[in-house]
């Protein structure tokens, strides 16, 4: 059974009647499942008062519902995220009257320009997204994983829950597996996808895990529960940035931006920058409050909160 994450954009609650409610927090997901098949909605609450939870509902999407009841600067914050975590399937919904014409200059050369116009038509868009989660195809064959921990409690009787979305490889129960950032292993004691019981995990599997050998205090939001190697963990970099077009000046020395990276939202101060021709390509050097997991070559999301109406300031190379 493989799972497709839709992260669902521009008006609260409209995943509600996509699918049945679960976890809530400052996200909230919707679960759909017919026979074996499973989609998982993300919606983002207290956006766009706080920047971070657009960041991970997004973070954790395959596929994105962008609804667009206006034209504002919350419009187009999403859309450079969406851009910026190259996100280019999608569904855009127009509603309040607004056009195709009026919507598709503002959304040429992002990732949001491929996305399917479709009408307001939740059964329709319901049926459409289980069709493409049916043909996804998951397997057991790779001997290593990793999932970022999103929601962690400790059940009575069960011990330590982790909640996640698997992001490369497989899972699987009875897994020694590292909890990073730090020096712990855990061992998968079960796993389960939309209530039922599995022996494996693979990508895009929203999971939970019941481990052995952590306590509460051994995890949080971000944590990597993972057998991979070759993940690393730092707190300074330096690397190539790009930053959006529409960011107006040079990124300077002292500034503390956030470096998100799957759950992962890290104040990052900037040691130095330097310039070629063009400012929006920077090299930057910056030290972060807390440690950064990622497998190597990723690309990492940078963002200003303090930033007023821009605060999606690009992304940057993780060596």
């Amino acid at each position: 059974m493989a799972n497709l994450n839709v992260a669902v954009l521009g008006v609260p609650d409209y995943a509600k009647d996509l699918g049945k409610k679960g976890t809530t927090s400052d996200l909230t997901f919707y679960n759909l499942k017919r026979g074996e098949t499973t989609v998982t909605f993300v919606e983002p609450n207290r956006y766009p008062e706080r920047l971070s939870p657009l960041f991970y509902a997004i973070s954790m999407a395959k596929k994105a519902i962008l609804v667009v009841d206006a034209i504002n600067p919350a419009f187009g914050e999403e859309v450079l995220m969406l851009h910026c975590l190259d996100i280019k399937d999608g569904i855009v919904v127009l509603r309040n009257f607004l056009s195709k014409e009026q919507v598709a200059p503002l959304i040429k050369g992002t990732a949001v320009e491929g996305y399917q116009f479709m009408d307001d038509d939740k059964n329709a868009i319901r049926e459409m997204l289980l069709a493409q989660a049916s043909a996804l195809k998951e397997s057991c064959d790779s001997q290593v994983g990793a999932m970022p921990v999103d929601h962690f409690f400790n059940v009575k009787g069960v011990g330590i829950v982790a909640l996640g979305c698997v992001r490369e490889g497989n899972l699987r129960k009875h897994d020694e597996l590292m909890v990073i950032p730090g020096e712990k292993t855990a061992q998968v004691r079960s796993i389960q996808k939309h209530d039922s019981d599995f022996n494996c995990a693979g990508v895009g599997d929203r999971t939970g895990m019941a481990l052995k050998g952590v306590e509460l205090e051994d995890i949080d939001r971000g944590t990597v529960l993972t057998n991979d190697k070759t993940i690393k963990s730092i707190s300074y970099l330096e690397a190539k940035a790009e930053l959006v077009k529409y960011w107006p000046s040079p990124l300077k020395e002292g500034m503390v931006l956030h470096l998100g990276h799957w759950m992962q939202n890290v104040p990052a101060r900037i040691a130095k920058a330097t310039f070629g021709g063009d400012y929006h390509k920077p090299n930057l050097t910056l030290v972060l409050d807390k440690v950064l997991v990622h497998r190597p070559g990723d690309r990492g999301v940078l963002t200003y909160p303090e930033g007023g109406k821009l605060r999606v300031v690009g992304t940057i190379e993780l060596p």
